[in-house]
């Protein structure tokens, strides 16, 4: 009783608080184990903890929640991008029960190190990072498209090149697009490889070559592979004088692009030499403060 009696009220009611957020995240992490086999094919290195994922979908499921929000029309569409439409659905859950899993475990432990340090400090600081995690998981498919984007466009330029060396050597272009395809390695050249299976299977080579830019999304590659199928419509010695052009007009690109990394590398180096800057500035400046008080 002279325990309690020096636990402050605002103590008590984080402690009482704590206890009941226990309980429901036990009884979600439990119930969430019969989600398990639904998380289980996802890749661990890219989702983190996947085994505890069934605590965020049970605790969805428990609300019954539509995934019919305008930030899930841009979250659908993205994970399209990234995984396709036949899975963007089954992402669409993934990402949602990755969020709310870190969020609910960064909550709960808020209130565990208040707990152990009785400072109001920590516990909001933890209620920010439980609110980060939400933000940060639900973020990391635009930043992995972004990152996606930036490979295709690296080895974009080497691929028209290839093209229009192979074409003007008399290849046809299923047969150039099958060798740059079959001899790189990338993200670009994995999609290559998407539209060669697709032309093995039956699909008009105009329709994997329109599926090959639809993937990649970048209005680069988009207006790329537009030429290409004008040019196949048209006929092989048209083609060949596109695909040069587009060639030239790609390496222009590429300049562009180096420039761009080059202007990114320079901004990061700033910020380290702003705080060396500060470092001498305060190494001259207090001797001369200290000289002047004496």
């Amino acid at each position: 009783m002279a325990a309690l009696g020096n636990i402050s009220g605002m103590n008590l009611l984080v402690i009482v608080l704590g206890a009941f957020f226990l309980v429901i995240w036990l009884l979600l992490y439990f119930r969430g184990l019969k989600y398990a086999s639904m998380f289980e094919p996802l890749d661990g290195k890219e989702f983190r903890l996947k085994e505890m994922y069934g605590l965020g979908y049970a605790l969805l499921e428990l609300f019954h929640y539509k995934y019919k929000s305008k930030k899930d029309r841009t979250l659908r569409q993205q994970l399209e991008i990234l995984y396709g439409s036949k899975y963007c659905e089954y992402y669409l859950r993934v990402v949602h029960s990755q969020q709310w899993t870190f969020a609910a475990t960064v909550f709960l432990l808020a209130f565990a190190l208040y707990g152990l340090s009785a400072e109001p400090v920590i516990f909001l600081i933890f209620l920010v990072f439980s609110w980060l995690a939400y933000y940060y998981f639900g973020r990391e498919p635009s930043k992995k498209i972004e990152q996606r984007s930036e490979e295709l466009l690296q080895d974009f330029c080497d691929v028209v090149s290839q093209l229009a060396l192979l074409t003007n050597a008399g290849l046809i272009v299923r047969e150039a697009w099958q060798n740059v395809a079959a001899k790189g390695k990338g993200t670009i050249y994995e999609e290559m490889r998407t539209a060669v299976d697709e032309m093995n299977n039956g699909v008009a080579e105009v329709d994997a070559i329109y599926n090959f830019g639809s993937r990649c999304m970048l209005p680069e590659i988009k207006k790329f592979t537009s030429t290409l199928i004008q040019g196949i419509s048209k006929g092989n010695a048209e083609l060949v004088t596109m695909i040069q052009e587009q060639s030239k007009e790609v390496w222009q690109l590429k300049k562009q692009l180096v420039r761009r990394a080059g202007e990114k590398a320079a901004s990061k180096l700033l910020v380290p030499i702003l705080i060396m800057f500060l470092g001498i500035l305060i190494i001259i400046l207090v001797p001369i403060f200290a000289n002047i008080g004496a």
